[in-house]
């Protein structure tokens, strides 16, 4: 009789299990689309970030001066890259009359 509860039991939990990871609600929740000039502003900031913690670690004596320049003068080339790009799409926005997102 104890061998066909625990039968029952694991087949109860098993079903309860396979609810629980494969029940999908109707409406799954996305998130906001983002825009390429949105994508644009947030990696600007990451590359900010990026440039103070260099900035923190070198000062610290934990970044070679060597590495220090070459990793500083990456950031800011790929700075001045993203700048470009969001003035640029910036200018079109402005002149197609769209609004800035």
């Amino acid at each position: 009789m104890s061998n066909i509860l625990v039968i029952i039991l694991c087949s109860l939990f098993t079903m309860i299990l396979f609810f629980y990871v494969f029940y999908t609600e109707e409406e799954v929740w996305v998130g906001e689309e983002k825009t390429r000039l949105g994508y644009l502003y947030e990696r600007k900031e990451v590359i900010y970030e990026n440039l103070r913690d260099l900035n923190f670690e070198y000062k610290a004596g934990k970044v070679p001066e060597a590495d220090y320049h070459s990793l500083r003068s990456s950031l800011e080339d790929e700075a001045a890259t993203l700048l470009a790009e969001i003035a640029r799409l910036e200018a079109k926005a402005s002149v197609a009359g769209t609004p800035r997102s």
